[in-house]
């Protein structure tokens, strides 16, 4: 059968063969080991390479020990160049130390890990992914035994550890895996059928079969290519179809970003175009996409085009409502940059909202502690209480479908939402800077805008300065954060006034801090 997507592939390829071996062998000084928002991530040479890894490795083996952490480490990684060799050195370096490991021979979506370690089966991970970043680049997170993104805490005592590592790479442990094996401490598991199984528990596929829409899945070329399978064999999905199972570590089928670069974002325009035309075209009705290592989330719809995370955001919550009717102690967790008509649906319903730094690092406790109807971001990562805390784009895109098979299209379900509760007008710019505008920003404190009373013709109502600065307004608000792993200042902003008030926010907010 040839791919609806044929006709769409680009001629940019990277050099495959020169960062392999920038990997193995890096030229001049590399990049010290620092943890953003999800792990340690650098361009494959001085940015991310062996020595990153092995010394990362050596860094979590170093804190088992030392808390007596018990329990096989996952160690596994997405489809990206050196995913796999990443994998296989962390292995090497833990059981080098003693730990046993958990090393399967397909690539991981970053859910399953985190589903791993809640069923007790793994006591923590380190999953060698860099998202939807640029085919060139590559990295590292660990997850301790929460299931979770490390917390700040502990990312900072593996980068101390990892950097003495850096320095002194001769007290690094290592064994081979065939030595590893001998010694019983290197393992394979079935990391597949229990978490197409479970997720069964979370999503209604009886629902999805029954409507028969015309659905479209599209791994981007990742992790999620195999679990996508298993759900559309196991629940008997025959109405769903996998456009594309291209795996290429150039991601070279991938159309390029709005900046030229080829980055397997499933919340933008660019690379999801193949499917947003397929279903634009009544070809298919909705269709879902993952990134390479599946923790965010892309949907398209015949009568919406492209669904802003911001928007399918809202369509869950207001869905889960009404069909778990949750205990009125829960709430709705969403990030600093994410949507306030999450705010406006929770408490028309008698929810409390949730509101947290950028990171799902900060849904953690929230999630565990069974207190999220469902916990998001304007990135496209989200979860729920009952699941794993760490983001799932294989469960959004799942739910999304059951929502479309049961109540409709859901760009017309948005539509009604904001009919309901208030039409918002948002957008995020990237605005390109220098690391000494990203310090200055980062520097100001909520007491630095006491004279700041109004904008766009809103009175200042409250100032935040936990990640950023935020200015609440009375009927809108806008952000401004440094990139933790770019040279960007990111500003965010949201009204429910007009579009024109969102660009005079835009406009004067921007004045005001300089960018």
């Amino acid at each position: 059968m040839v791919s609806p997507l044929a006709g769409t592939l680009t001629k940019q390829r990277i050099d495959i063969e020169n960062l392999r071996r920038l990997f193995w062998e890096p030229e001049g000084e590399i990049a010290p080991v620092k943890f953003g928002t999800s792990g340690h991530r650098g361009q494959l040479g001085n940015g991310f390479c062996a020595r990153h890894t092995l010394a990362i490795a050596q860094a979590v083996a170093q804190i088992h020990l030392e808390d007596k952490i018990d329990g096989p480490i996952l160690c596994g990684g997405d489809t990206r160049l050196m995913s796999y060799d990443t994998a296989k050195l962390c292995a090497e370096v833990l059981t080098g130390n003693g730990l046993k490991v958990i090393l399967p021979d397909g690539p991981l979506p970053t859910p399953v890990f985190s589903f791993e370690i809640i069923q007790g089966r793994a006591s923590a991970c380190l999953n060698g992914t860099a998202s939807h970043n640029p085919p060139q680049d590559m990295g590292l997170k660990y997850n301790p035994s929460n299931g979770g993104p490390a917390g700040a805490e502990l990312t900072e005592r593996i980068a101390k550890y990892a950097n003495e590592y850096l320095k002194n790479p001769s007290l690094i442990k290592r064994i081979s895996l065939e030595e590893a094996k001998e010694k019983g401490l290197l393992s394979e598991a079935d990391l597949l059928t229990p978490y197409v199984k479970a997720l069964g528990n979370m999503v209604d596929f009886a629902a999805i079969k029954k409507a028969g829409l015309k659905i479209a899945i599209h791994p981007l070329g990742g992790s999620s290519l195999a679990y996508y399978r298993a759900i559309k064999e196991m629940y008997g999905l025959d109405n769903l179809q996998i456009v594309s199972e291209l795996q290429d570590p150039s991601f070279y089928f991938i159309p390029i970003d709005h900046d030229g670069k080829i980055r397997m974002d499933p919340s933008s325009v660019y690379p999801m175009k193949p499917l947003i035309d397929i279903v634009s075209s009544g070809e298919y009705d909705v269709a879902g996409a993952s990134d390479p290592d599946a923790d965010r989330f892309g949907c398209a719809t015949k009568e919406g085009g492209l669904i802003s995370p911001n928007h399918a955001l809202c369509v869950m919550a207001e869905y889960l409502i009404e069909k778990k009717n949750p205990k009125k102690e829960m709430q709705i967790g969403r990030t600093l940059g994410t949507t306030a008509l999450l705010d406006r649906i929770a408490a028309a319903n008698g929810y409390g909202l949730d509101e947290q730094n950028v990171g799902f690092k900060h849904f953690v406790d929230g999630i565990v502690g069974g207190r999220y109807i469902v916990s998001g971001e304007e990135s496209a990562g989200m979860s729920m209480s009952g699941w794993t805390p760490e983001k799932d784009g294989i469960l959004a895109v799942c739910l999304l479908l059951e929502i479309a098979s049961v109540k409709g299209d859901i760009a017309a379900l948005y539509k009604a939402i904001t009919e309901k509760y208030g039409l918002p007008y948002y957008t995020r710019v990237d605005v390109p800077t220098e690391e000494e505008a990203k310090k200055r920003v980062q520097s100001f404190k909520k007491e630095d805008l006491k004279d700041l009373t109004v904008v766009a013709g809103e009175k200042v109502t409250n100032v935040r300065d936990t990640d950023g600065i935020k200015v609440y307004l009375e009927n809108s608000w806008f952000l401004v954060r440094p990139s933790g792993t770019e040279n960007i200042l990111k500003f965010y902003a949201e009204t429910f006034v007009s579009e024109e008030h969102l660009h005079q926010i835009i406009e004067e907010g921007r004045k005001y801090f300089g960018v």
